[in-house]
């Protein structure tokens, strides 16, 4: 008997659940929430002609520069420059020590005047027929010789002095004064200052479609930088490790570039037609980017993924279709399936 009373009860209180959720508008126990109407701006999806653009990476370096270093061995004794210092075409870098090549010189200079006198001496000996013409002809051989070891010393003598092959600026500092030098090795680096290029790789796969003269957009981001940069040089062979070309590009001065600056430079290739919408009506959705599209007096929310921006519009890879309706302005607060009005 009480367990027929149990179960009684326990039908009468699902009745009375059921009967409640039912009321309130909903099996699952919550209330619909009527969502205001919202008054919005939209636009359709339009195809738009964009270029099949590709950015590869550069650098931006001066168009001459140069490694200084030695042609003789000797102790450096002057070092006018320091890093950084601008210096004119011909203007002193260092000078070495000279002690051995200025004895060599000295040394160079007195046989040259000795085979003078002997020259001399033969030459008026000759002309009392107290000599022959083959010695006074080997005298002269023996001048012209020591007329080339005395300028060779002089060269050498001038190889002391390290001077600036153009006009630039210091842009490395590799010896100090003491410092021993050593043919071929470093001692300066020099560099153009205000006549610029851009160093960058083009893919093999399209190295045929770019040749000197062209126009390429570049872009230094560290001073947010865009320019117009010409094409000068076109490598002739890829680089098989790499598969990709080099190239450089001349670019105009600009106080705010730098030798070492990072670049971009964008390849524009054929032209293609790709859907696009006003700027406006992406939303940012966490990782994510979002749209709302307007059917029947309702905004339904897409999530879609986009390409490049360009003229206000942004390029949209997938999720719209060309016709569609979507809220430009007034989408910040909106929700899925909340009525608008489109104004």
């Amino acid at each position: 008997m009480k367990v027929r009373q149990l179960v009684t009860i326990i039908n009468i209180a699902t009745i009375i659940l059921f009967l409640g959720c039912d009321k309130d508008g909903g099996s699952d126990g919550k209330k619909v929430r009527q969502l205001a109407t919202a008054n919005v701006t939209a636009s359709k999806v339009v195809k738009r002609i964009a270029g099949n653009q590709i950015e590869v990476v550069g650098t931006v370096q001066a168009v001459e520069q140069a490694v200084i270093s030695a042609k003789i061995t000797g102790n450096v004794i002057t070092l006018p420059v320091d890093l950084g210092s601008r210096v004119k075409h011909g203007e002193l870098l260092a000078e070495l020590s000279a002690a051995e090549i200025s004895a060599q010189v000295q040394e160079a200079r007195a046989q040259l005047e000795q085979a003078k006198r002997n020259l001399a001496r033969e030459e008026n000996l000759l002309k009392k027929n107290a000599a022959t013409p083959e010695t006074v002809k080997a005298l002269n051989d023996s001048l012209r010789i020591a007329e080339a070891a005395h300028k060779t010393t002089l060269t050498m003598l001038d190889f002391t002095r390290i001077t600036a092959p153009f006009t630039g600026i210091i842009t490395r500092k590799l010896v100090s004064v003491g410092d021993l030098a050593t043919p071929g090795k470093p001692l300066l680096h020099i560099e153009e200052e205000n006549n610029l290029q851009v160093l960058t790789d083009i893919p093999e796969a399209m190295i045929l479609k770019i040749t000197k003269g062209d126009k390429l957009k570049v872009f230094i981001p560290s001073v947010d930088l865009g320019l117009v940069g010409t094409v000068s040089e076109v490598s002739p062979v890829a680089d098989p490790s790499s598969r990709t070309s080099p190239i450089k590009l001349r670019i105009p001065n600009n106080p705010q570039l730098r030798s070492g600056q990072f670049a971009r430079v964008t390849l524009a290739m054929a032209q293609a037609e790709t859907l696009a919408v006003p700027a406006g009506a992406v939303v940012p959705f966490g990782q994510m980017e979002k749209v709302f599209v307007v059917d029947d007096g309702k905004a339904w929310l897409r999530l879609v993924r986009t390409g490049a921006k360009s003229d206000q519009y942004l390029e949209i890879l997938s999720g719209l279709a060309e016709g569609e309706n979507v809220v430009v302005d007034g989408n910040n607060n909106l929700e899925d399936g909340q009525p608008v009005t489109v104004q």
